[in-house]
């Protein structure tokens, strides 16, 4: 898929021409989908970027973009199982719009920012809470454990959708809704996180933004709630599509 994404317009022209030829399909039921990108050099992540999750953790607004990232090796399918941890008690959810880098920049400005996002698709931002805001409050450690990203169902190109900014997001565990929201609600919009971004790296082809995730984490139930095995976890986005994910 890197390699695809690196070939630009010329690539999604001759796929287009693929796609409308009607030939070389294979029944749904007889393949199994990956994570429409499996190897990213990147997978950056924001925090704090939506305003109703600002509000139930009653922390202020970030006047600029919270990043941090996860290792690709956290990235599974859309459909595969998420591994509990034995390090961690206090596994949680976060759905995100997640945007795919596939034009190559630096020091991007905000007016030329969509134009280095392919598509869009839906991911799970998984977390081990007492990593994160305890034992030394170690994002990385807490956001980074294999099978912590969950991706997918497909890349979908961002021509093939409205209004990436006014998507319904949702996630529920074992049919109960946990978090229902908008991407309206974000408060650092894709063009202001990709120029953000690149002031500090360069994005390239095959690269992961996850933008944040709404209100409704476990972490601020109350009392808390966390994942356990045999819990399973759906996450949906407008247009997008949907992932779930059971643990194991």
């Amino acid at each position: 898929m890197r390699a695809f994404l690196e070939s630009g317009q010329r690539g999604l022209a001759a796929a287009q021409r693929i796609l409308e030829s009607g030939q070389h399909r294979v029944p749904r039921e007889a393949v199994r989908l990956l994570a429409p990108i499996e190897d990213p050099e990147k997978v950056i992540c924001v925090g704090l970027n939506y305003r109703d999750h600002c509000l139930e953790q009653d922390v202020k607004i970030p006047k600029e973009p919270i990043i941090f990232s996860k290792f690709p090796s956290t990235i599974i399918g859309p459909f595969d199982d998420i591994m509990h941890p034995e390090e961690s008690s206090e596994v949680d959810w976060e759905v995100e719009l997640a945007a795919i880098i596939g034009k190559r920049g630096r020091r991007i400005e905000e007016s030329s920012a969509l134009e280095h996002i392919v598509g869009f698709t839906v991911a799970n931002d998984v977390s081990a809470r007492d990593w994160q805001m305890r034992n030394g409050r170690q994002w990385l450690l807490g956001k980074t454990f294999d099978t912590f990203c969950p991706l997918g169902p497909a890349l979908v190109t961002k021509d093939a959708v409205a209004d990436v900014h006014n998507l319904s997001i949702r996630c529920s565990v074992n049919g109960r809704l946990m978090q229902d929201s908008s991407t309206s609600q974000l408060i650092f919009r894709l063009p202001k996180l990709i120029a953000w971004v690149s002031r500090f790296v360069t994005l390239v082809p095959g690269d992961i933004l996850l933008t944040g995730t709404p209100a409704g984490v476990g972490f601020f139930q109350k009392p808390p709630v966390f994942l356990k095995r045999g819990d399973e976890v759906r996450c949906e986005i407008e247009e997008l599509g949907t992932i779930c994910n059971k643990v194991v």
